[in-house]
């Protein structure tokens, strides 16, 4: 569906302006799918960000200020959500051994358990973007990498 469809706007001052209109509105569009997918798993997808960042770090602890620079929402609450995934058994925390203020976090068993039952059914996720090649999921990375130069 074409963006002055999708909002009823059948014009824009100009092409640049009609492509950040289009960029906000297909991300709030992948999230929203996004979150749905999570929600079956009890899990926000920041909570699903930072579980993403402690496998990729396995088994090495990580702290948290490590951990939002990492993040992909970077307004997100870390401190928050790791207590939220520690009280679920998804990750360990301890008291980082050389900063007394920071707190280590390494993803859990069950965590990681979690992340592979959510890996099997991620092709779900991934049908979003079916309406588009591999090369031109390529371009787009390109020019979303060049637009964030």
């Amino acid at each position: 569906m074409k963006i002055e469809e999708a909002i009823q706007q059948p014009f824009f001052k100009n092409e640049k302006v009609k492509a950040s209109i289009n960029l906000i509105y297909t991300s709030n569009w992948l999230q929203s799918n996004l979150r749905a997918f999570l929600l079956r798993f009890g899990l926000s997808p920041q909570q699903f960000n930072v579980m993403r960042i402690l496998r990729g770090q396995h088994p090495t602890p990580i702290s948290t200020c490590e951990v939002r620079c990492r993040m992909l929402d970077k307004m997100s609450d870390v401190s928050r959500i790791v207590a939220r995934l520690h009280k679920s058994g998804f990750v360990n925390q301890k008291e980082h051994p050389a900063d007394k203020r920071l707190v280590d976090v390494v993803i859990s068993a069950k965590g990681l358990k979690l992340l592979e039952k959510i890996d099997t059914e991620m092709h779900e996720t991934e049908e979003l973007m079916s309406n588009i090649t591999m090369q031109e999921a390529k371009t787009l990375n390109r020019l979303l990498d060049k637009l964030r130069k």
